[in-house]
C-alpha cells in the first residue's frame, strides 16, 4: 500500500477517485488504453449499485435496458443522421465482422461530444 498522500477529494476529484480506487485494489489498468479491469470486490460494488439503481428505476413504473457497443455500421449511419453529434468524425472506423459485405461491418457506439 503506498503511504503518499491521497490527492484532496475537493480540488482533485478524478486524481483521488482513482488513487481510491487503485489502493482498494478494486480496478486496476488494463493494456487496451482508457480501459480498466474491474476485480472481484470493485465488481460486487457495482453489482450492489447496480441492484440498488434497478430497484429505484422500476419503483417507479419504469424499466431500464442497456445500450449495445457494437452496433451495425448501417444504423450508425441513420443516428448520424437523426442526432446531431453523431456524424462521421465522430464514430470509430468500422470493423469487419467476420468478412462479408460493408453493411455487415460494426462500429463502437459513440459517445457524444
Amino acid at each position: 500500500m503506498s503511504t503518499n498522500a491521497l490527492p484532496t477529494q475537493s480540488t482533485d476529484f478524478p486524481g483521488w477517485y482513482g488513487e481510491v480506487v487503485r489502493r482498494a485494489e478494486l480496478a486496476e489498468n488494463s493494456a487496451v488504453r482508457g480501459a480498466m479491469v474491474i476485480k472481484p470486490y470493485g465488481y460486487a460494488i457495482w453489482e450492489a449499485i447496480q441492484r440498488a439503481l434497478d430497484d429505484r428505476i422500476k419503483a417507479t413504473g419504469h424499466e431500464n435496458f442497456y445500450f449495445p457497443l457494437f452496433v451495425p455500421a448501417s444504423l450508425l449511419a441513420q443516428e448520424g443522421e437523426l442526432v446531431k453529434g453523431f456524424g462521421r468524425r465522430s464514430r470509430s472506423s468500422p470493423r469487419r465482422a467476420g468478412g462479408g459485405s460493408k453493411s455487415r461491418w460494426r462500429c463502437v457506439r459513440p459517445r457524444r461530444r
